[in-house]
Order: C-alpha cells, then structure tokens, then sequence
C-alpha cells in the first residue's frame, strides 16, 4: 500500500512539474522578454515591463532577463533591467548570477552597476568561489581591482582548496595580467602563505613554473 502511495505520489508530482514547466514555456511575455535581454533590445524590454512582465522571470535554464542580458554583456540593457529592481544575485541552473558572472568574465560595467545595487560580495559561484577568484584566474585586472576595492574577501578558498592568488598562479600563464593581478592581490593583504590541499603554497608553484616575477613579488611580501 505504502508503494502505491509513494508510486503516485511521485507520478503526480512529476506530472505536476511538468504542467508548470509547460506554463512558463507557454507564457509569450516571459519568452519575449528574454529574447530582448539576448539581442539587448532595451526599449522592448521597458515596454515588456510596462505590461507588467516579471523582471525576474526564468527560463529553461533559470536565467533571469538580466542573466542574459549579462551573458550578452548588454550594457544598456543590462541598466534598463538593474535600474527596475532586477535582482543581482538571481542564481542560475548552475549556480550563476549576474553578479557573479559579470566578474568571472571581466563584464566590468555590469559588474560595477551590480555592486552599486546589492550584489552579495560573500556569493558563491558551482566551485564554491566568489567573483574574485575566477576573475584572477582570467587575467581580468581591472575587475580584480574593482572586487578588491569592494570588500571581497581576498582570502577565500573554494572548493579546489584554491584562493584568488593560487588561481592567478596555478591557473595562469605568468604573464603581465597575471603579475599585476598577483600584485593587486599582495599590496592588498592577501596571505601569500595560505597553502592548497597538497600543502603547496604560492611562492612554492611560482617557483615550480619558473614564474620568476611573480616569485620576487612573493619573496617581498614575506612567502615562504
């Protein structure tokens, strides 16, 4: 009995995930309204709006309008959107938010205008990281300089055991990018001895990848 009960509890709720994925599906301002956000139609999106679509209806992939539109790096658009109240830190399917992506791809426009709306500095992305730790990763200076300005917190360790300083060795390729992002990260207090999983630090990976500025950098700083 007890089988059967959970056998259609289960079906019904299938069924009914699937009826109300239909209605979003179905529903032409929410697909409108995404399909501006896309191709950064800002005025299309305002008159969306002024019919009273959601601004923070989701798509199949639980993207909001701004999401997408951050994809896009839309800068207007992506205004329109943040101005009417959308929310910065609306995660996705994979646990991405406008705040979080514009970071990790260098969408530095979009991102200054979710940090001066509400972006949550202590979010974090699929890997357990913030902003800044991708963006370190990427080379992207001047949004490493932004986020560090911010208050992120530059010591954060993600799910990897990695903070923004490893990633901006480990992953990069030691060039100019990455030493001035390496420097950014030193001249503001990131601990150059907070070691990975393996107990490797900072100065330690440099070194193994002959990464020989970034190692006086280090050195100065007192890594060991």
């Amino acid at each position: 009995m007890w089988i059967k009960r959970t056998f259609f509890a289960a079906l019904f709720g299938g069924l009914l995930f699937t009826l109300m994925a239909m209605m979003v599906k179905a529903d032409p301002m929410v697909q409108q309204l995404h399909e501006a956000a896309a191709k950064g139609d800002s005025s299309q999106i305002t008159a969306l709006l002024g019919q009273g679509a959601s601004i923070d209806a989701r798509n199949s992939l639980k993207q909001t309008p701004l999401m997408v539109a951050t994809h896009a790096n839309h800068v207007a658009t992506a205004k329109v959107l943040i101005d009417a109240g959308a929310d910065v830190n609306a995660k996705d399917a994979i646990q991405d938010s406008p705040y979080l992506y514009a970071g990790a791809r260098g969408h530095l426009e979009i991102l200054k205008m979710t940090l001066d709306h509400g972006a949550d500095l202590t979010s974090t992305n699929r890997y357990g990281g913030t902003a800044l730790i991708p963006a370190a990763e990427r080379g992207h200076v001047e949004t490493v300089r932004t986020l560090i300005q911010a208050g992120t917190n530059i010591d954060h360790i993600n799910n990897l055991g990695w903070t923004a300083l490893l990633e901006a060795i480990i992953l990069a390729d030691g060039g100019p990018r990455h030493i001035e992002i390496v420097r950014l990260l030193v001249d503001a207090g990131a601990d150059v001895n907070l070691a990975d999983k393996e107990r490797t630090t900072p100065l330690q990976h440099a070194r193994q990848r002959g990464y020989s500025a970034m190692v006086t950098l280090l050195e100065q700083a007192g890594a060991k």
